[in-house]
């Protein structure tokens, strides 16, 4: 299960060099700020007790020359080679043993383009905490997170014994957390459906291989859409998700689902503001219906809006998508061999990830080279063919979008479905 993002940057190089980006010196940065990050020194290791867990560690003998590696890509269509290649790469397992992760510099000989894949497993880190990961690489997180160590001062621990009110206090909140358990499981099963349907590249087996695509949506034709219909942006980007399929699955000639429509899983952060650097995942989600069978886009919109209302109404702890709060109640024997379990039956409760992840709102730069765009990839589940991940950045919408490349070919066509989608969106916002 990996998750990562494709970054591209513009040097100011001369396009005319044999090589106008120094992939060498571009490694030789990544792997200095890399190194800098205490969470990428870290790898699990099994543990005694308890039964069958596991604990992150500090790799002693942590090498970060072997977690970041030049390619050279082959002249002519820099983003098209660059995104074909980051598709083969995330489809390759990480070294296990090893901190998860891994970067890629990828360079071309006479462009001034060049890209950086990062690499994550996602035991390592969620969304929210991979996007705090994967941003110490830019120029300003960096040199913000030096100045802040030299800041730094130690603070003595202090000592601290419950009371009586404290035992109480706790006792209370594990029952409510048993509850709440037993309610998301109840849900789960409601929601699961053993009748998958349709004849679908969605319900197709999982190959093993990947393919990358992207595609760039306006900002402010999302903004547009926002303030004439209500809502928010997200319910937009997730009706434009739900309108490129029905694109695409008509011009593939797939029959459209005449029952229950396709089902989204939204994750959201549980992470507090401010919550630091504490490891693993903290994330709910909410299941959403794509109304892939209306063909009104502005219908479309509507169920979307409603949908994703009634999940806020409800609350990120609660029904079946919240699915992963159920992690934090069970030992670590039943995760070891609850997780494969839970992981082949994701197909019977969601058909597609669709997750927004959000970046700084600051221009970026490595090296003092500048990002131009930046796609994310969300890691595909055992049983899924698609994935959707969205972020913004300089005033567009980045789209990554993570498929098996043997059920989704044509990844490249629903790519482009996603704008044709946004522009009939927009011209019934406008009139």
């Amino acid at each position: 299960m990996h998750l990562g993002a494709l970054a591209f940057f513009e040097s100011d190089g001369e396009a005319d060099s044999d090589s106008a980006c120094d992939s060498a010196a571009l490694a030789k940065l990544l792997a200095e700020r890399a190194a800098a990050i205490p969470r990428l020194r870290m790898r699990v290791r099994p543990v005694w007790l308890p039964v069958g867990g596991a604990a992150w560690s500090t790799a002693k003998d942590f090498d970060v020359r072997r977690h970041v590696r030049q390619i050279r890509l082959p002249d002519g269509d820099f983003a098209a080679h660059a995104t074909e290649i980051a598709g083969e790469l995330m489809e390759q397992p990480l070294e296990r043993g090893l901190p998860p992760w891994e970067m890629y510099v990828l360079t071309a000989p006479g462009s001034r383009a060049f890209a950086v894949l990062v690499k994550l497993h996602h035991a390592l880190a969620d969304g929210m905490r991979a996007v705090a990961i994967g941003a110490g690489i830019f120029d300003q997180i960096a040199g913000a997170r030096a100045a802040g160590a030299r800041r730094v001062r130690s603070v003595p621990p202090r000592s601290w014994l419950p009371g009586p009110h404290q035992v109480v206090g706790f006792a209370r909140e594990r029952l409510e957390e048993v509850g709440r358990a037993v309610g998301i499981s109840a849900s789960v099963m409601r929601a699961s459906r053993f009748d998958l349907w349709g004849e679908s590249a969605l319900a197709s087996g999982s190959s093993g291989t990947r393919r990358l695509g992207t595609a760039v949506l306006g900002l402010d034709d999302v903004l547009k859409i926002r303030r004439a219909a209500g809502g928010t942006a997200n319910d937009v980007l997730l009706t434009v998700v739900a309108g490129g399929l029905r694109r695409w699955m008509l011009e593939r000639g797939e029959p459209l689902p005449s029952g229950a429509d396709p089902r989204a899983l939204v994750p959201v952060s549980r992470r507090r503001p401010g919550s630091g650097a504490a490891c693993g995942n903290k994330l709910s989600a909410y299941l959403v219906g794509l109304p892939v069978s209306e063909a009104d886009a502005w219908a479309r919109l509507t169920a979307v809006r409603r949908a994703m209302d009634r999940n806020k109404a409800e609350g990120p702890g609660r029904g079946a998508g919240a699915v992963a709060v159920l992690a934090d109640h069970l030992p670590p024997l039943a995760h070891r061999f609850g997780a494969p379990i839970a992981g082949s039956a994701a197909r019977m409760l969601f058909d597609v990830l669709v997750t927004s992840v959000p970046l700084p709102r600051s221009t970026l730069s490595l090296g003092g080279s500048p990002l131009r765009a930046i796609y994310p990839m969300a890691p595909l589940a055992r049983g899924q063919s698609l994935a959707v991940a969205l972020s913004t950045y300089g005033g567009q919408v980045h789209v990554g979008l993570v498929a098996d490349a043997e059920a989704v070919p044509d990844l490249d066509r629903l790519a482009g479905s996603l704008t044709e989608e946004l522009a009939t969106l927009l011209r019934a916002a406008t009139g």
